[in-house]
């Protein structure tokens, strides 16, 4: 943590303790610069941290002042989906968000990339060029089936931070989580079989289970500790459900960590019932809170979980690396990767594995946990000042997606059409469920940086918002 923002979070703390009171003056910057032994910098950008909380405000000529304390909205209630079988729609309005990326234009809200302009990164551009210049024959060449060794030793190491004790011959590499969770369900499931989710859920899984013609059932899922075991086992005995697919740490879109109790018991749950778990990791090593949570893996004693994962939201989503641990299902999912895939890009695996190995990995995602916590904060906060009364907003536990939830007589998906006229694009809730709920949530990406501009984009957001309540 850089000196400012230790500053900034210790007075934020004497704040919300009430050390500070409201409409408090609060030290000069000269006296905090003497008091902390910093400079005069360092205090008036931890200030300006504070302030983008709306925590304190700046009066001219006569300093800080601790801001009035606004009610936080609260979290949304656990979702209550429709518990049959149906098969997912959805696929143009994904298919428009998609075509947005290309255009520098638009303000991305609404996509789930990360900050890939974090000087943390520059030892990963350095080994690409290095080995560009020195290892051309191996980048070049064909790869073996399961992925370079050398990363699928790093990523066995990483997955120990997780609990999960795995070898590199467990591991197989893909060119991202998306087409490992193909793999997984390739390896798994038929067309026509049902796979349960929770609800709401990735968009990206449900045009994957839309793609291999599998029904999906929504189980309702609570923001703040995940998908309700009753209702599981409920759908369990009702349907031939072949698997769930859950993001445990740091869901997409709601940002929890789902208790270890609850991993214990979905797990049983699954041993009882014979089924499968898909899990999905990618924001696990984005939690808040150090040491990372724990993955559903980590309580496997009989390889009926497959774990996938991806440095895409960790690092950069260009490089195209990711991974599947599959448990029993490794050789079938060997098989479908030849069959579907072929073998992966050898140039960046080589990459990824030395940026592991000489502990550049670790020190990126330690500055990108502090980062995107800090933009969380900012953007609700943003989110309170510029959204009508009467919403809901999760507190995610990391990771850099907020989900908003409106009141009902709100559409985000005409909201959201009207906002492509401006170059603002969301992701509107609806495109999270696999019938079409949640028109009246949204989904706002927290990567982007704190400018200027995207503070006026989310005041445009809260003004379209207020006009579609007024319609």
């Amino acid at each position: 943590m850089t000196r400012y923002q230790h500053l900034a979070t210790l007075l934020a703390e004497r704040i919300e303790q009430g050390l500070y009171r409201h409409g408090e003056k609060l030290p000069s910057v000269r006296s905090l610069s003497q008091e902390h032994g910093v400079s005069i910098s360092t205090v008036q950008q931890a200030y300006q941290v504070l302030e983008n909380l709306q925590l304190i405000t700046p009066q001219p000529r006569s300093g800080y002042f601790v801001a009035p304390r606004k009610a936080k909205p609260p979290v949304p209630a656990m979702s209550r989906p429709v518990q049959r079988p149906v098969e997912v729609t959805q696929w143009d309005e994904v298919l428009t968000l998609l075509d947005a990326r290309t255009d520098k234009a638009i303000a991305a809200f609404g996509g789930g990339a990360p900050d890939i302009t974090q000087p943390t990164l520059k030892p990963l551009w350095r080994e690409m060029s290095r080995i560009a210049q020195h290892q051309v024959m191996d980048a070049l060449s064909y790869d073996t089936l399961p992925g370079r060794r050398e990363l699928r030793e790093q990523i066995a190491r990483l997955m120990l931070d997780g609990g999960a004790s795995v070898s590199a011959d467990d591991i197989v590499i893909a060119s991202g989580c998306h087409p490992a969770l193909a793999l997984a369900l390739l390896a798994v499931c038929q067309p026509g079989d049902i796979v349960a989710v929770e609800s709401p859920s990735y968009y990206g899984t449900m045009q994957l289970l839309r793609g291999l013609d599998i029904k999906a059932i929504e189980i309702p899922t609570d923001p703040e500790t995940g998908i309700s075991v009753e209702a599981l086992e409920l759908a369990l005995e009702q349907w031939p459900i072949k698997g769930v697919i859950l993001v445990p740490n740091c869901n997409n879109p709601l940002g929890f960590i789902m208790p270890d109790a609850r991993k214990k018991a979905v797990l049983a749950l699954a041993q009882r019932h014979d089924i499968v778990i898909f899990e999905d990791d990618i924001y696990g090593e984005l939690a808040a809170e150090y040491p990372r949570p724990t993955t559903i893996k980590s309580y496997d004693i009989d390889g009926r979980v497959l774990l996938c994962s991806s440095i895409t939201k960790t690092v950069a989503p260009g490089l195209r690396v990711g991974w599947i641990a599959p448990g029993r299902y490794l050789d079938r999912v060997l098989h479908k990767k030849y069959a579907a895939i072929g073998t992966n890009v050898p140039g960046t695996q080589l990459a990824v594995a030395a940026f592991i190995r000489d502990g550049h990995y670790h020190r990126h995602v330690r500055r990108m946990r502090q980062v995107y916590q800090q933009q969380l904060e900012t953007y609700t906060c943003w989110v309170r000042q510029y959204f009508p009364c009467g919403i809901c907003v999760t507190r995610p536990q990391g990771g850099y997606l907020l989900w908003v939830e409106l009141p009902e007589t709100v559409d985000m998906v005409c909201v959201s059409r009207a906002l492509c006229r401006l170059k603002i694009q969301i992701a509107p809730g609806s495109l999270f469920s696999a019938s079409g709920k949640y028109r009246n949530c949204l989904r706002l990406n927290c990567a982007l940086p704190l400018t200027e501009a995207n503070r006026e984009v989310i005041k445009q957001l809260g003004e379209a918002i207020h006009n579609a309540l007024e319609a």
